[in-house]
């Protein structure tokens, strides 16, 4: 699963002599969280369930810190050639999996292959490669059909880990591979020592690790709680050291304790946003007047700041405003229900007897009540201020709303889709045309299609100058938001929540997803 595992997906945390509780210094951090992975491999799932353990059992060619910028890790050094065709990695000396073998460029090109092939996004990322080179043992070169600029980002940790072939490339199906959940041998800064199903994961540091001052924490532990309700209780009562939470109004609780740090930044790159999609197939929908109207219906002020209060940030279109493609050069749709209403005039729509103009359901992701349900609900009582009567349809798991949504038996949806990190990667899945996919979750669930959105899309999956690169993600953002297959909301809040017993926790573009180098235990409460 994707994007909404994430929302139940990890937290932090440990017992309280582990946490620091008795006072001095702590070299373990449990972490805690509702759902459990049904593979440790980020190579064939994705989703911050998986890539939090990930990250950490597997190293990656690049890595990121506070902003987009690339930083070494696997490869310390890289070059594309002057046509941009091909991306030349140079790999660190000496490096090692956890079995002692050592990592070659081969592991590399075997990765990429098997992310191309078993990934969510491995198309999306690396459709363009045709072929690596490996002329050397430390050296890694990516041929390319076309420019890819998003190239660099897709070498991440929670995208491109480093698998040992010697291991993965025994001829057995990798998405069912047994050593995905046992006996995992990875490159990364954590070993696998115990993953026990329906309790927790135990990761141990690897002092093999190529990185001369390696992970300063001895022990990561993913331990489950049934609930996040249940995650933030142990947080406030010590057991756990960290939440990564999803619930703002529970954030913003938690920020008034002293004792715990809630984090300002960080998952740039996840990107997650949380919007209204629109089939546009409907009836009614297909109208974009009446998709507009809608828009204007909205109260987004209300929602961010009256039931999130104020922690997110209003998303006016589709690409997050952290990241370095966002454009405010948007159309933009303020609450005005007169305006909704001349709209729906205009489309053939006029209020009946009765005030109403036509009926419509609204799901939503089950996942999250504050973010989906109380959403769903406000939304369906602003929409019946202007003549439109929703109906808020509940569905029991993600199972049941993912069948309905992505089979197209919905008007309306709430949901929380991540950006993850690039447009090419995250954002254009959901608008071009060739992604309308009966079935699979996630894709143009709106059914929306423009072929001057297509273009953009795949001139900008291409284009290496970045202020162009720019330049054609406006106009997308801009034809987008005129045609409203989505009403973007908010930015889907990922909160780091953690005791001051901890510093150096990851506060990234990446999050949790990204390898703990720099988390430490330095004080008690």
């Amino acid at each position: 699963m994707l994007c909404t595992v994430a929302l139940f997906a990890s937290a932090c945390g440990g017992t309280a002599s582990q946490q620091g509780q008795g006072g001095g210094a702590t070299d373990t951090l449990i972490i805690g969280g509702p759902l459990e992975p049904r593979t440790l491999n980020p190579a064939v799932q994705s989703g911050m369930v998986t890539a939090l353990p990930g990250a950490q059992l597997f190293a990656s060619p690049i890595r990121h810190g506070k902003d987009f910028t690339p930083q070494p890790y696997l490869a310390k050094s890289w070059e594309f050639s002057a046509d941009q065709l091909s991306l030349t990695l140079r790999l660190v000396s000496g490096a090692t999996f956890h079995d002692g073998t050592p990592i070659t460029s081969e592991d590399v090109a075997f990765s990429l292959e098997a992310v191309k092939k078993h990934h969510s996004f491995g198309k999306a990322m690396f459709g363009s490669v045709s072929s690596v080179e490996t002329p050397d043992k430390e050296t890694a070169v990516i041929k390319l059909s076309t420019p890819t600029p998003a190239l660099l980002l897709s070498l991440s940790p929670a995208l491109l880990p480093v698998l040992p072939k010697h291991i993965y490339g025994d001829g057995q199906d990798l998405t069912k591979h047994p050593r995905n959940v046992k006996d995992v041998v990875g490159s990364g800064p954590f070993k696998l020592k115990e993953f026990t199903a329906g309790n927790r994961i135990v990761l141990e540091r690897n002092d093999s690790f190529f990185l001369q001052d390696r992970a300063k924490l001895k022990q990561l532990i993913v331990k489950f709680y049934p609930n996040s309700a249940a995650t933030s209780t142990a947080l406030e009562a010590g057991e756990i050291g960290m939440e990564i939470s999803y619930d703002p109004v529970d954030a913003g609780r938690l920020a008034k304790n002293s004792k715990l740090t809630v984090a300002t930044t960080g998952y740039e790159a996840a990107g997650a946003l949380n919007w209204l999609e629109l089939n546009t197939k409907n009836q009614y929908l297909k109208d974009v007047k009446v998709r507009q109207a809608v828009a204007h219906a909205v109260d987004v002020d209300f929602i961010v700041n009256q039931l999130h209060a104020g922690i997110p940030q209003v998303a006016p279109g589709p690409i997050h405003p952290g990241s370095p493609f966002f454009s405010k050069d948007l159309v933009t749709y303020n609450h005005d229900t007169a305006k909704a209403a001349a709209l729906l005039d205009e489309a053939g729509l006029p209020a009946k007897s009765d005030g109403t103009r036509f009926s419509v359901r609204i799901d939503y992701n089950p996942g999250n009540d504050v973010t989906g349900k109380n959403v769903a609900e406000a939304i369906a009582s602003q929409l019946g201020k202007v003549g439109i009567k929703a109906e808020v349809r509940n569905a029991p798991d993600f199972a049941t709303w993912s069948e309905r949504v992505s089979k197209y038996d919905y008007d309306m949806t709430i949901d929380s889709v991540y950006n993850w990190g690039d447009p090419t990667i995250g954002v254009s899945r959901t608008y071009v045309c060739d992604n309308i996919k009966p079935g699979v979750v996630w894709t143009n669930m709106a059914q929306y299609c423009n072929p001057t959105v297509d273009q953009l899309f795949a001139a900008a999956a291409q284009e290496m100058d970045t202020e162009k690169r720019k330049q054609l993600y406006r106009d997308v953002q801009r034809q987008i938001t005129a045609d409203v297959p989505v009403v973007f909301i908010e930015t889907q809040p990922i909160v780091n929540i953690y005791s001051k017993t901890y510093t150096g926790m990851p506060d990234g573009i990446w999050g949790v997803m990204a390898p703990f180098l720099e988390a430490t235990g330095t004080q008690a409460r």
